[in-house]
């Protein structure tokens, strides 16, 4: 287990255990969803070793608090300047309501199970939700088939005004198999796209920058796995159930 779970298991822990009064008196941390506090439970389970030397050592609550409340100001930090690049580029495509009261950005790649996974609840999300404006972000990190799917998703733009992008993206994302280039290419002409126009769309200097835009901005916030999503003003790492999305959308409109 590397440093930084552990601290993670242990602020939960704090969170989710008994604890003296003093030292939750001095915890000031954001609040864990309940499917990591279950996550670290089940690592407890297998992991007995952890729950012993906390509790022999129960200082180490006190410094991994500390730890988790630095890395969420920093992550506050980066979410307020890079605030333009992250809710309103230009570029990325926006479903939902455009002009909506909150905004959900996810960074997905195309070959990414988790981010399949995902695919319907934000979907029946910005159906449910009429003030929802949700963003969508290709962040290729599962290598060239992942590049390939991405660029390919950001030449579409250039057709009907991106009025065809959405079906594409859930047509990729959808998919089940290797998505290969010529499955790609199929499911493109399948969601109405002229292919030979989009192929030569992907080779424009723009489609790159867009995607090393994407990459650069990830990093930034600390984005480092797919899919990963900002919800108003919080990053939540990984896949999360729908129920989640809407109690994160439902606390951003306060």
């Amino acid at each position: 287990m590397s440093p930084f779970r552990f601290l993670v298991v242990a602020f939960v822990l704090l969170l989710a255990a008994p604890a003296p009064k003093q030292a939750l008196a001095q915890v000031q941390a954001p609040a864990f969803p309940a499917e990591q506090r279950a996550a670290v439970r089940d690592v407890l389970v297998d992991n007995p070793e952890i729950l012993e030397v906390l509790l022999r050592h129960p200082e180490i609550l006190q410094e991994a608090s500390h730890v988790l409340v630095k890395k969420a100001e920093a992550q506050r930090q980066a979410l307020t300047s890079n605030a333009k690049a992250l809710f309103d580029d230009g570029v990325s495509f926006v479903a939902g309501n455009p002009k909506g009261d909150v905004t959900l950005v996810e960074f997905f790649d195309y070959r990414c199970g988790y981010c399949k996974q995902v695919l319907h609840s934000v979907m029946t999300l910005i159906k449910e939700d009429p003030k929802l404006r949700v963003v969508l972000k290709e962040l290729p990190v599962l290598g060239p088939d992942s590049v390939l799917a991405s660029r390919a998703a950001v030449a579409s733009l250039e057709q009907d005004k991106g009025g065809k992008y959405l079906a594409f993206h859930n047509a990729m994302m959808g998919f089940r198999g290797q998505l290969t280039e010529a499955e790609v290419f199929r499911l493109a002409a399948a969601s109405g796209l002229d292919v030979t126009k989009l192929k030569a769309d992907m080779a424009a200097p723009k489609v790159e920058q867009v995607i090393r835009a994407n990459l650069a901005l990830a990093e930034k916030l600390g984005i480092n796995g797919t899919p990963g999503f900002v919800i108003g003003q919080e990053l939540i790492p990984g896949a999360i159930s729908l129920d989640a999305m809407r109690q994160l959308v439902k606390a951003a409109r306060g």
